[in-house]
């Protein structure tokens, strides 16, 4: 008899999800975590801190109502770190308490500690005291999640070179900073401190900046992103670090030496594995930390699975939510479909995008013929009262069967607006159903229809003109 039917590793977003599956279904669920980190990276330095920051960021700076007040309106003149973490230690201080009453009415055991394999069934928690306890589980389930990757060369000192958990401990507003790295965190907080009046600087040694999104909506932003004074280094690498009394030196392999108050490293993440002696249960992780799993999350032991940030791609806290779910009701022996294809992307940046289905340059490579309907917000009435001129809604759409091949949306609201599309195409609708639907006015997601009716225009023009 083991002590639990499913044992979880961790609290984050897939942990959560997976501890409480297991308990609606009636099964015995446990959840393995350190005492300071309920809701795990998620909550405490992650998803939850960044997007708060943001939200912090566009209140204070007032950026959001330039267009109607002009560009050098404030909420508040000079922003302090204190102002931006207030509202971020309220956000992560109801959130822990949400969780620990979702996991305690759930009648979900909180196992405060570390975990490791003993072997495939025990779970050993060694609590920080110097006191451990053998835990057994019929299924286990890996949550542990990721944390910044930090190469060997650096010397970080979490002031002046830091990384994107090391941001939200800076004990002021630098005027200046280098991000190394413009994948989605980089450029996440490059557009937030730009927002505050830091002069920013991103290396990236790639030659263009999130590549899986649509060409338009990456110009757009960098567009946005430069009219806020950020500076971009394509085809660039950083060399060395060079730490000075009054900040640093961050050298580039092509020579320039740009100068920052604070340098933050966005190499990408690792999975929190080492800790875990995978060994010991007959697994392995590969070179970043991450476990192979199957489409149900199970690794190469059955009864073992992983889900969330720690087996890589798309490290969303989302998706990381339903893989939970998922692969609780696959060890508890209920039926369960496989992930939907169809997951949202949403990227926090100052425009937010956001995007579902394929990219104009994927279907393009395909040979799949589409047609592209777009609608601006400068020309809705709600985007003129919220004084949004540059948002943009596209929708590319098959001319066959007028099926919607996908969303991507850059402006207010980019992350809400996109379930809509992700509502017609996941019910398998078309774009006619957006064209005959009544929105409320006035709205952004009107801007479904206006895209809609351009994308029809031009279908109906080409079956026009080929008679």
């Amino acid at each position: 008899m083991y002590d639990y039917d499913v044992l979880v590793l961790g609290s984050g977003p897939g942990g959560q999800k997976a501890a409480i599956a297991t308990a609606k279904l009636g099964h015995r669920a446990a959840v393995v975590e350190r005492r300071d980190m309920i809701g795990g990276v998620c909550i405490n330095t992650g998803t939850i801190p960044s997007k708060t920051l943001r939200e912090a960021v566009l209140y204070l700076t007032g950026l959001n109502q330039r267009e109607m007040y002009g560009q050098s309106y404030r909420v508040k003149d000079e922003i302090t770190i204190a102002d931006l973490l207030a509202r971020t230690q309220h956000v992560v201080g109801r959130e822990i308490e949400v969780i620990r009453s979702q996991l305690s009415r759930n009648q979900v055991a909180l196992l405060p500690g570390l975990g490791s394999f003993v072997d495939d069934h025990t779970v050993e928690v060694a609590d920080g005291t110097g006191r451990a306890t053998l835990i057994t589980a019929d299924h286990i389930v890996i949550a542990t999640g990721t944390t910044p990757a930090r190469p060997a060369a650096v010397e970080f000192d979490d002031a002046t070179i830091v990384d994107s958990d090391g941001i939200l401990d800076l004990d002021r507003v630098p005027q200046s900073m280098v991000v190394v790295g413009a994948g989605v965190i980089g450029i996440e907080y490059a557009s937030m401190f730009a927002a505050l009046g830091s002069k920013v600087t991103v290396v990236e040694s790639r030659p263009r900046m999130l590549e899986f999104c649509d060409v338009e909506v990456v110009e757009a932003l960098k567009y946005h992103l430069r009219d806020l004074a950020v500076t971009f280094r394509f085809g660039e690498t950083v060399a060395a670090v060079e730490r000075h009394p009054r900040g640093a030196l961050a050298v580039l392999e092509s020579g320039k030496k740009i100068p920052a108050q604070v340098v933050m490293y966005s190499a990408g993440r690792q999975g929190m594995t080492a800790g875990l002696r995978l060994e010991n249960a007959g697994l392995s992780a590969d070179d970043r930390g991450r476990i192979t799993v199957d489409e149900y999350f199970r690794t190469s032991v059955p009864h073992i699975y992983a889900v969330g940030d720690v087996i890589g791609f798309p490290a969303l806290a989302a998706t990381s939510m339903e893989q939970g779910r998922l692969a609780a009701h696959h060890a508890c022996g209920e039926p369960a479909r496989t992930i939907s294809p169809l997951q949202p992307i949403g990227i926090y940046t100052i425009p937010e995008i956001s995007f579902l289905g394929r990219t104009e340059d994927e279907l393009t490579a395909a040979k799949i013929p589409f047609e592209v309907g777009v609608s601006r917000y400068r020309e809705l009435a709600r985007g003129q009262i919220i004084g949004d001129s540059y948002g943009v809604l596209k929708l590319l759409v098959s001319p066959e069967d007028r099926s919607l091949l996908g969303v991507h949306v850059f402006g207010t609201g980019a992350t809400e607006l996109i379930h809509i599309g992700q509502a017609v195409m996941g019910c398998g609708g078309t774009v006619d159903y957006l064209v005959d639907a009544v929105f409320n006015y006035p709205t952004l997601a009107e801007s479904y229809k206006v895209a809609a009716l351009d994308a029809m225009n031009k279908i109906r023009q080409i079956s026009w003109l080929s008679g």
